[in-house]
């Protein structure tokens, strides 16, 4: 994995685990709306550990989202830290959390921003000419099951295929860390089906640390554990004994 953009004398927390992959402590957001100020997150303090998929479920507006930018270095904090492995990210100048973005986390939104004069090869091989040990295109669609229509352009794929292409091109350039806001809010249940499976199997087979942001419960099932937020702070968090595969969910 690619070094951190730079060093940062600061320790976290200590969390009792050596596998803690992110550490928010104290994490407030406060938007200013003209005259009135939005919190979207309350005193946050949170960890994500190594290869666990971890679901953070609300309603809109609940602030998990707010949460999701923050680790992944599109937003910061009014107050609070934010560690990655060590690293403070909210020590970070523009630069430096740029870089980290470049070489850690990929991002898969519920849209999917794919490039549309480009095949689905050619928008996963965008991600990797700027990472530093790539996958190679088709493999990172092998693991989403599209090398098949590895040669077609978005128009010629459906929302779930788009969807799954997105994924590819997150997970081409090998990121530790794979955050996934709404990844299914545009899709029918059987194609947003076929997208979780897509990334329950990344987060399995690379052991890659997967978030997954979502209003529907009954995604929660696939998670290793379940962060609950609710008007800007954490409410619960559970551990599924027994997870469930994207086949056996029912909405």
């Amino acid at each position: 994995m690619a070094s951190l953009p730079h060093e940062v004398a600061d320790a976290p927390p200590d969390s009792g685990r050596t596998d803690v992959v992110f550490s928010a402590r104290g994490v407030t957001k406060v938007y200013h709306m003209g005259e009135v100020d939005v919190h979207a997150l309350r005193g946050v303090d949170v960890d994500l550990y190594e290869a666990e998929f971890v679901v953070l479920l609300g309603p809109s507006g609940s602030g998990k989202s707010t949460l999701l930018n923050i680790l992944g270095g599109l937003d910061v904090p009014t107050s609070g830290k934010v560690y990655y492995r060590g690293q403070e990210l909210t020590e970070f100048d523009d630069a430096a959390l740029t870089r980290y973005r470049r070489l850690h986390v990929g991002f898969v939104f519920q849209f999917y921003n794919l490039i549309p004069s480009l095949t689905a090869r050619e928008n996963v091989a965008l991600v990797t000419d700027i990472a530093i040990k790539p996958m190679d295109p088709s493999e990172a669609l092998a693991l989403v099951d599209l090398v098949p229509r590895q040669d077609h352009f978005p128009a010629q794929l459906s929302g779930g295929e788009q969807q799954r292409v997105a994924i590819a091109r997150a997970v081409a350039k090998n990121p530790a860390v794979l955050l996934c806001d709404e990844p299914t809010g545009a899709l029918d249940v059987h194609t947003g089906l076929l997208v979780l499976e897509a990334i329950s199997r990344i987060n399995r087979e690379l052991g890659t640390t997967t978030a997954v942001i979502t209003h529907n419960a009954v995604i929660a099932d696939m998670a290793d554990r379940v962060i609950s937020i609710s008007d800007g702070k954490i409410v619960h968090v559970r551990r599924n004994a027994q997870k469930k595969v994207a086949s056996e969910l029912i909405w």
